[in-house]
């Protein structure tokens, strides 16, 4: 039953993005120069011959102002309590714990074990990593290294770069991804730190 919902879900953002495009009066042309997303690639999205994925809803949830869980489905309103409504994506499932447009989008992920070989790709923005819970195998150009529970990485998304599984056990990570430019400030300083250390920027 969950894998229909999920089909379901997905058939339905191609009319809901062209339904939107077109309220908005933008052309395939115009939106595909504010979001760097091909205009084949944004008519086969339309169509459902193209797959959504975050890596495409991402920069159009951006162009449109609105948040990512509008583009995906209708969120549940009266209720003040957040009802996460997860996202199957091949290998993970992706719960968008942010209600707002623009700026940065928080995500929790669970990546199963399957998803273990790189795929090296590259795209504006920035990227804050955290592993909640097993080992977290990150790619970034030159680098491969394994990231364990309680660990972080953060890198500018425009190198090349994956993370997944390291084949053994499926991991959960917490996603802080960013506008280009845009990284993420610590301003609290630990606990027992002294005056003279320096605070993360």
């Amino acid at each position: 039953m969950a894998n229909n919902d999920d089909a379901a879900v997905l058939a339905a953002v191609g009319p809901r993005l062209r339904a939107l495009r077109k309220e908005r009066g933008i052309t395939l042309n115009q939106l595909a120069e504010a979001t760097d997303i091909s205009v084949s690639t944004l008519s086969r999205l339309e169509s459902g011959e193209r797959r959504p994925n975050l890596e495409l809803l991402l920069p159009l949830a951006r162009a449109y102002q609105v948040p990512l869980d509008e583009l995906v489905g209708a969120p549940q309103v009266g209720d003040p309590r957040v009802r996460l409504k997860p996202i199957k994506q091949w290998d993970s499932t992706i719960m968008p714990l942010t209600q707002h447009a623009g700026g940065p989008q928080a995500f929790k992920m669970i990546i199963d074990a399957t998803r273990s070989t790189p795929e090296p790709r590259t795209h504006e923005g920035y990227e804050w990593l955290y592993v909640l819970r097993g080992k977290l195998r990150l790619v970034l150009a030159d680098h491969d290294i394994v990231l364990k529970t309680g660990e972080a990485a953060e890198f500018d998304t425009r190198l090349p770069h994956w993370f997944g599984s390291t084949g053994e056990a499926p991991v959960e990570v917490l996603s802080l991804f960013g506008p280009q430019g845009e990284r993420m400030h610590v301003r609290a300083k630990p606990l027992g730190a002294s005056s003279g250390d320096a605070v993360p920027d």
